[in-house]
C-alpha cells in the first residue's frame, strides 16, 4: 500500500494540516483513477488507489465508516461501468447492474452530508490563515459533491462554491478565492514528505 507521503504532490516548506492533507489524497485518488483508464486489467491498481485513500481518511478524519463506504462504492461503480461497456451481458444482468448503480447514487447522496459534518471538524489551515481555511472548506465540499457520482457531466465553467461570502473556484492545478470586496487569492496545495499537506494562498495583484 502507498504511504501517506506518496499521495502528496511533492515537498515544500510550510505547515501541514488535516484538511489539505485529505483534499490532496482525494485529488491524488481521482487522478490515479483517471490515469488507470477503463480496462479490466487495471483492477489491482484501482484497488490499491482506493486503499491508499482510505489510509489518508484514517489519518485525517479517523475511522469513518461512511467515508470508507463512499470509497468502496466509487470503486464498485467504476468496475460496473467498465464491465457494462466491455462485456456482453444478459439483459437481465445489465438491468440489475443499472439498478445497483442507481441505488449506490442514492446511498452516496445520503452519506455525503454525514461525511461533510465529520470533515467540518478538521483543522483546515494554520491558525490565522482564514483565506486558506475558506479555500480548503470550499474545495473539500466540491470534491465530495462530485465523489462517487455516476454523472461525469461538467459544464464549461469551473466548479465553484460560496463559503462565508467568498467564492471558491477549483481550476484543477490551483484554485482561487474571491473575497466580498473583490480581492482574489490564488491558492495551491503543497506536500511535506512523511507529514501531510498544506495550502498556501497569495493575493492576485
Amino acid at each position: 500500500m502507498l504511504t501517506l507521503s506518496a499521495l502528496l504532490y511533492g515537498c515544500s516548506s510550510g505547515v501541514v494540516t488535516p484538511g489539505p492533507t485529505l483534499l490532496t489524497g482525494i485529488k491524488r485518488y481521482e487522478g490515479e483513477m483517471q490515469s488507470y483508464g477503463s480496462s479490466n486489467q487495471r483492477w489491482p491498481e484501482r484497488q490499491r488507489a482506493a486503499g491508499a485513500l482510505k489510509t489518508v481518511i484514517t489519518a485525517t478524519v479517523g475511522g469513518s465508516r461512511e467515508f470508507y463506504r463512499l470509497v468502496d462504492m466509487d470503486l464498485k461503480r467504476r468496475e460496473y461501468l467498465i464491465t457494462m461497456r466491455e462485456t456482453s451481458l444478459r439483459a437481465d444482468r445489465l438491468q440489475e447492474m443499472k439498478n445497483e448503480l442507481a441505488e449506490m447514487t442514492e446511498e452516496a447522496n445520503r452519506l455525503k452530508p454525514i461525511v461533510k459534518a465529520q470533515i467540518a471538524a478538521l483543522p483546515m489551515s494554520q491558525e490565522g490563515q482564514r483565506i486558506e481555511a475558506i479555500a480548503t472548506v470550499g474545495l473539500l465540499s466540491l470534491s465530495l459533491d462530485s465523489f462517487s457520482s455516476t454523472s461525469s457531466a461538467r459544464g464549461l465553467d469551473a466548479p465553484s462554491v460560496t463559503i462565508d461570502q467568498h467564492v471558491v473556484t477549483d481550476l484543477g492545478a490551483f484554485s482561487t478565492v474571491r473575497a466580498p470586496g473583490g480581492q482574489t487569492y490564488r491558492c495551491s496545495l503543497f506536500g511535506v514528505e512523511d507529514e501531510g499537506a498544506g495550502i498556501r494562498c497569495e493575493p492576485v495583484r
